[in-house]
Parts: structure tokens; C-alpha cells; sequence
């Protein structure tokens, strides 16, 4: 008899058996093409792709037509990191040194006093307004005073705007997780909160850590791939978001920001000339896709659709003083000292985009088992949903209006580089866009350094051995070989042609790598 209780127990704990896997697999491959086929839907119909996915999420839950009952906010938590952790690495590969560098300065006070002025505001607002206690306002008004990454880049990088705008958000984005994560944990924890100069000297060795593990293991890994030729292509965006998550890791296990690492060495990364960098961000976005997917359905699961209801006004009165009062005070005073044009600012103040990252910090006070842990994450959850359908359709249409449109700068070029170990050199892949100025110039014109040339040439599908007086036309693909010297000097050629024509250095065009 204890034989057969032992393994009926044993058979009981069994936590996964091949039959589940197959059923697992088959619905998790469902709702991601249902994910996919979302994506083309949003974009036909103006509608946020996350709001498609947290509906797909509601349909499969408890309220649902489904009926599944999913509860576990830690599980969700623990998803909601590392899918923020793939999503910010996908931002920092995507991200231009050459347009985040001039609105640095303003990303970080947007991402630090300006997250403070948004807190104090909106934590005022829902104490008095809707009644919540201190600890609740002020939990809510962190978490929601964060913009969200992923709406930030999918919104942005289709939004034509000028280049300090786009700069300074996509920067504030990947920087201000980090801070709202130490407050909400700081808030969330057992026991009286410490005196605030305290919390504001944790945020500081935090964010400074983590600042430092993040560019000092993205400069790392990124010389290690520049200088050591791995026998895959597909080895490499691989290897770069090892290097990235690893950031988050050490980070973290240093007792710094996880997220803001994890940024930084991506940004690094994406700006260092690696391998196959086309191939490295095409493989991080897909992640980032599966992530934004995972995340936002985990979400829709977790929440109990009928009893949003109570929370509802509570919700759309806190996100009215976020909106129209918090934001646009603290980009005022953010940017104050930058003397930037009022139609810029305005632009930002609407640009404060929501999303799921709010929502998953609002799990941490469920972990915790704050009081009203439930009622923060149901106004979190429906002040997200509602401002969303406001801000994401109408930021373009904003825009325009302001007449903030994007640089007439001619296209940047598309390159691709491979290592040639033994042979000591590179093989460079140059894509000519639509509006590059590199279109009719002859390839003795591009005037390349000695030791490299362009040895093949690929036009409407068919390839051929460039002549001196080949003319180069618009949607050419370039073999472009050269040696380790001047591999550099080449690239910085061909950019720089592309951005100012055939005349580029005599008029004094450059363009940086």
C-alpha cells in the first residue's frame, strides 16, 4: 500500500507530461498566429496592436469564452521581466547614438525629475480625488508615470518627426523603467517606507551601476564579435542578445539597475559596427514580438474583466490628471532649461505612451499582498486600455498639426558586414535606399581607400562585375570587399556619399560610423 500511495504521488507531481507539451505547443502556436494576424489588423485599422492582444488574452480567461482561470501575479511578474528585458534590448539595437546623443541631456532629467514631478501630481489626484490611501496613490501614480518602451519604439519609428523629438523619447523610455521599478519596490515592500532621501540615494548607486555594467559588457562583447569570426551567420544574433540579457543579469545580481544595463549595452551594440548587424536586429525584433505577445495576453489573462467596472471612473479620472496635467508639467519642467520650441514639447507631454510595462509593475504590490493590491492593478490595467485608444491614433494626427515633420535628409544606407578571419579583411553588403544620393554616382566616383573596392553589384535580381563607369542606381545591392586597415574608412566613404552625393568630402559631408 505506501508502494502504491508513493506512486500515485509521484505520478501527481509530475509537472509536465508529452501529451500536455503537445496540447501546450498547439495552443501557444494558435494564439501566436492569431498575434500575427492582429498585427495587420492594427495596422489597417489604427488600432494599438497591444490592445488586440490583451482582448485575445480577456477571450481566453475566466470571463471569457474559454473560461481559463489564471490568478498567478508572481508567474506573471517573473514573464512581464523578462519579456521587458528582450523589448528593451530590442529598443537599444534599434536605437541611433547619432540621434539619441544630441537629446541625452534631456532624456535623462525627462527620465528622472520629470518622473518625479509626474508622481507628485498624479499621487495627489488619486489621494483626493478618488480617495485612495497615501501608499495606493502613490504606487499607481509611479507606476503609470513611466512611458512604456514597447509603444514608444512600434509608435515613434512610424511617426515621420524631427530627430531630437524622436531621440529624446525613445531614450526616456528605455531609461525611466529604471527608476520606477526601484520606487514601486521600495513602496511595495512590508513595513514603513524610508525617508525619501534615502530611496533617492538607492535610485542613484543604482542607476549608476547599472549604467556602467551596461556600456562596460556592451563594449566588451562588442569588440569580442568585431574580432573573432564565428563559423555561423545565424551565431550572431544570438550571441548579441546573450550579451544583452547578460547585462540585465549582472546587473541585477550587482545590485543595480537590470533594466537600464540591459538598454545601455544594447544601444552600444547596435551602434558598433557588428556583423551581420541587419540579421542581429531582424532577430531581436522577432523576440521583441514574441515578447510584446507573451506578455500582453499573460496580462489579459490575469485580469477579471468584471470587475473593472468599479474601478472604472477611478481609472479615467487619475489617467485625465496624468494626461492633461502631470505630463505636461513635468515635461515643461524638465525641459525648461533646454529652451526647446513649444510644438516640440507639446509633442512629448502627448507622446507619454502606456502600455504593458504599467500593468506588469502593478503586479508587484499583488506579490507583495498590499492592501487594495487588486483595485491599484484594476486601474492601472483600465487606465492603460482607455488612454491608449486616445494618445497612440492620434499622435500622428497631432503631429501634423504641430507640423513637426521628420528629416528631409537623404536615407542612411543599409550595411551589412561579415568577417573574413584567415584572409584578414570584410566583406561589406550596401543596400541603396529610395532618397540616397549615392544614385548616379559612378563606382570610380565613390573614391574608396585603397585596399578596398566594389566587386559585385546586384540590380533587379541579376548580378554583375562592376565597370569604373558603372552608374549606381537606387535600390542597388553592393559586394563591397575590404581589408581590416581601412575597413572602417570605407564604410565611413560610402556613408558619406550616400548622405551628400559625389562631392561629399570636397563639400565637406561626413558622415560618422
Amino acid at each position: 500500500m505506501p508502494e502504491e500511495r508513493s506512486g500515485e504521488h509521484e505520478g501527481k507531481d509530475r509537472p509536465l507530461t508529452v501529451h500536455q507539451l503537445n496540447e501546450l505547443l498547439l495552443i501557444c502556436s494558435l494564439v501566436l498566429l492569431i498575434a500575427v494576424a492582429a498585427v495587420r489588423i492594427s495596422s489597417r485599422s489604427g488600432l494599438p496592436s497591444l490592445l488586440l492582444y490583451l482582448g485575445i488574452g480577456i477571450a481566453i480567461g475566466q470571463d471569457g469564452i474559454f473560461n481559463v482561470k489564471f490568478d498567478n501575479a508572481e508567474l506573471t511578474q517573473v514573464i512581464g521581466y523578462a519579456a521587458l528585458v528582450v523589448i528593451l534590448a530590442e529598443g537599444g539595437l534599434g536605437t541611433k547614438w547619432k540621434e539619441v546623443a544630441p537629446a541625452l541631456p534631456m532624456a535623462v532629467v525627462l527620465s528622472t525629475v520629470g518622473v518625479a514631478v509626474s508622481i507628485a501630481v498624479t499621487a495627489t489626484a488619486a489621494h483626493y480625488l478618488v480617495g485612495l490611501e497615501w501608499r495606493a496613490a502613490l504606487i499607481i501614480a509611479a507606476v503609470v508615470s513611466s512611458t512604456d518602451a514597447a509603444a514608444v519604439f512600434s509608435v515613434l519609428r512610424k511617426v515621420p518627426l524631427p530627430t531630437r523629438v524622436t531621440g529624446a523619447l525613445e531614450a526616456e523610455s528605455g531609461f525611466n523603467d529604471a527608476p520606477v521599478v526601484i520606487i514601486v519596490v521600495a513602496l511595495s515592500a512590508s513595513g514603513p517606507v524610508e525617508h525619501w532621501y534615502i530611496l533617492v540615494g538607492e535610485i542613484a548607486m543604482e542607476l549608476a551601476i547599472g549604467a556602467f555594467i551596461g556600456i562596460a559588457v556592451g563594449w566588451i562583447g562588442a569588440f569580442c564579435l568585431r574580432h573573432v569570426a564565428l563559423p555561423a551567420s545565424g551565431l550572431y544574433p544570438i550571441a548579441v542578445m546573450a550579451i544583452a540579457v547578460s547585462a540585465y543579469a549582472i546587473g541585477a545580481t550587482a545590485h543595480g539597475s537590470g533594466f537600464l544595463a540591459v538598454y545601455l549595452a544594447s544601444v552600444v551594440l547596435g551602434n558598433s559596427r557588428l556583423p551581420h548587424a541587419p540579421a542581429n536586429r531582424g532577430f531581436a525584433e522577432g523576440l521583441g514580438w514574441i515578447a510584446q505577445i507573451g506578455m500582453f495576453v499573460l496580462l489579459g489573462l490575469l485580469v477579471t474583466p468584471h470587475e473593472l467596472g468599479h474601478d472604472f471612473w477611478s481609472a479615467v479620472i487619475v489617467g485625465l490628471v496624468l494626461t492633461a496635467v502631470a505630463r505636461p508639467l513635468s515635461v515643461l519642467v524638465s525641459l525648461a532649461p533646454f529652451r526647446v520650441p513649444w510644438q516640440e514639447g507639446a509633442l512629448m507631454s502627448w507622446a507619454g505612451l502606456r502600455g504593458a510595462v504599467p500593468i506588469i509593475l502593478a503586479t508587484i504590490p499583488m506579490v507583495s499582498e498590499i492592501e487594495g493590491s487588486k483595485r491599484i492593478f484594476n486601474i492601472v490595467f483600465v487606465l492603460v486600455v482607455v488612454y491608449t485608444l486616445v494618445q497612440g491614433p492620434t499622435l500622428p494626427w497631432l503631429a501634423k498639426a504641430l507640423r513637426l515633420g521628420g528629416s528631409s535628409d537623404a536615407a542612411d544606407l543599409g550595411i551589412e558586414s561579415a568577417p573574413l578571419e584567415r584572409l584578414r579583411g570584410h566583406l561589406l553588403s550596401v543596400a541603396i535606399p529610395t532618397r540616397s544620393k549615392m544614385h548616379g554616382v559612378e563606382v570610380a566616383e565613390l573614391r574608396l581607400p585603397a585596399g578596398s573596392a566594389v566587386t559585385l553589384v546586384v540590380r533587379d535580381g541579376t548580378s554583375f562585375v562592376p565597370l569604373p563607369s558603372t552608374v549606381l542606381r537606387r535600390g542597388d545591392e553592393l559586394l563591397v570587399v575590404a581589408t581590416d586597415p581601412v575597413r572602417d574608412a570605407a564604410e565611413r566613404r560610402l556613408r558619406a556619399v550616400g548622405q551628400g552625393g559625389k562631392l561629399a568630402g570636397w563639400l565637406g559631408t561626413n558622415a560618422r560610423v
